[in-house]
């Protein structure tokens, strides 16, 4: 038996799986991010991701799963994410998460500091949106020097829980590639970059060893074991980015196969034998988590999104808000939203706000704000999809994961809007059991594409086609949409605005 923990920004989940039976049974736990700070902060404390791990692993063994079979555990994790940490392995502050987006200044000056996008760009094989983590060491630098001074350890949200189970700083490529101080092609640190941020201090020094996907990160530490009631003969393997584990957990280790995860953030990836270049920095080079390359594109607004749309103008559960977004035809009848709600990645706009354009008296409705939220993020998503087209990527198929997927009115919107077959596999919980499945191939050193193909199914009722007259729609609507955002981004507008909500929530206080 194996488990599959994934650390998210909403919650934990936490997946046991039985490869000889085929039985699975997932439990999860939400949290909160901390609230009251400014517009672009995101910060949550490491200790609850413990705290929710081990309550989610005792969840599992109320329900009957026998703990002491547990033969290995993989941990996907939120990308990006900085962790600092001192000489005593104890946290110096809250991690600033993958959607805070307050060190757009600081990604600035790395990439100046390093001669410019196109030099950044070849030394590190990615651009610097804001989010990757090697921005917001220089923000500690800068805004916190005292917490700076103490900083000995910088670890990611995967390894951090990595950490709390082995007592080791460990890390592995996959999710190594969203820190904006790797080396994508040759898979090494870069401490040319490093430098940038600190020239007195060896940054260096303070990141985890590097190890390869299949190895493990170590055993559990028996004082760990005991609380979790499994044996502390039990492997941790590498473990990854919840992106890459859920490539894993999709079956996408394979050229032709995308996966669209409609989580907090909307990703898209796709399996490829080499590495895959973008000037343009749209889509991130990211190694995977089986040995191959994933590139990436990521919006930073999905269900955050649609979730604060249902929960604050209809209130209602997932059935009826699927409901409500079918009773409207699709275009909203001209209402459209670009869901910048906590600025954005893809396109890279930090300071953008979520704008409707289209709103009259037919359109203002709970219904027509429904469809077009879901719409919206959907339409951010294929500005990534064309762009992986424009490179030359074919992809025959998408498989949706994350909680967008389990609605089915979505899951029509998504196969008209990219024009392509969408099905989701019959194990949605995508990142936590691909963790499982990398904690199988960590144990029993069967090659992880066998794996996949004896238990990665897909669910044949999950399947939609597109329907051409809507992708027509949407192909207009796609046209607005970009035309909206380049209008928006080219102009001050939203820098304006974020001044603004600054100045007002100065005034409040």
């Amino acid at each position: 038996m194996f488990l599959g923990i994934d650390c998210g920004t909403q919650g934990l989940k936490a997946t046991a799986w039985d490869p000889s039976s085929r039985e699975f049974r997932v439990v999860s736990q939400p949290y909160t991010m901390i609230t009251g700070l400014p517009p672009g902060h995101q910060e949550q404390h490491p200790q609850i991701w413990i705290d929710t791990l081990i309550d989610c692993v005792a969840k599992l063994g109320t329900l009957g799963v026998d703990l002491k079979r547990v033969e290995g555990i993989g941990i996907s994790g939120q990308q990006h994410g900085f962790v600092p940490l001192d000489s005593a392995h104890k946290v110096i502050r809250p991690a600033k998460l993958w959607c805070d987006t307050s060190t757009a200044k600081q990604c600035n000056f790395i990439v100046d500091s390093a001669g410019g996008a196109d030099k950044y760009y070849q030394m590190v094989g990615n651009l610097l949106p804001a989010g990757f983590t090697a921005s917001k060491i220089l923000w500690l630098k800068e805004n916190e020097p005292d917490n700076y001074s103490k900083l000995q350890h910088i670890l990611l949200p995967h390894d951090y829980l990595n950490l709390f189970l082995t007592g080791e700083t460990v890390t592995e490529p996959g999710d190594a590639s969203g820190t904006g101080y790797f080396n994508v092609r040759r898979r090494i640190w870069l401490p040319s970059v490093l430098k940038l941020i600190d020239s007195s201090f060896d940054l260096h020094s303070c990141l985890p060893r590097l190890i390869e996907s299949h190895q493990p990160a170590g055993r559990v530490r028996s004082k760990v074991a005991t609380q979790l009631g499994i044996s502390p003969q039990t492997l941790v393997s590498s473990g990854g980015g919840d992106n890459m584990m859920g490539a894993i957990g999709s079956g996408n280790v394979s050229s032709g196969v995308m996966t669209v995860s409609l989580g907090t953030s909307g990703t898209l990836y796709s399996y490829q034998t080499s590495p895959i270049d973008d000037p343009s920095g749209e889509i991130s080079c990211f190694c995977d988590s089986t040995g191959s390359w994933l590139p990436l594109a990521c919006t930073m607004n999905v269900t955050t999104a649609t979730e604060s749309i249902r929960n604050s103008f209809l209130g209602c559960d997932f059935d009826d808000f699927d409901a409500t977004v079918n009773s409207i035809p699709a275009g909203s009848n001209g209402l459209l939203m670009l869901p910048y709600l906590e600025g954005e990645r893809l396109p890279n706009i930090p300071e953008g706000t979520g704008v409707l354009i289209g709103l009259r008296k037919e359109t203002a409705s709970a219904a027509h704000l429904s469809r077009a939220v879901v719409e919206g993020v959907t339409l951010g998503l294929n500005y990534g999809l064309d762009r992986f087209r424009r490179l030359g990527l074919t992809v025959k198929e998408i498989r949706l994961i994350g909680g967008g997927s389990r609605s089915q009115a979505w899951r029509q919107i998504a196969s008209d809007i990219f024009k392509t077959r969408v099905v989701v596999p019959k194990i949605e919980e995508g990142p936590s059991f691909g963790a499982a499945l990398q904690a199988a191939w960590c144990c029993s050193g069967e090659p992880i594409t066998d794996l996949v193909d004896k238990y990665v199914e897909l669910d044949p009722a999950s399947v939609n086609e597109p329907d051409l007259a809507n992708s027509q729609v949407y192909e207009d609507l796609s046209q607005l949409y970009l035309d909206l955002t380049r209008n928006l981004k080219e102009s001050t507008i939203f820098q304006q605005h974020r001044s603004l909500i600054r100045h007002l929530n100065q005034k409040d206080k």
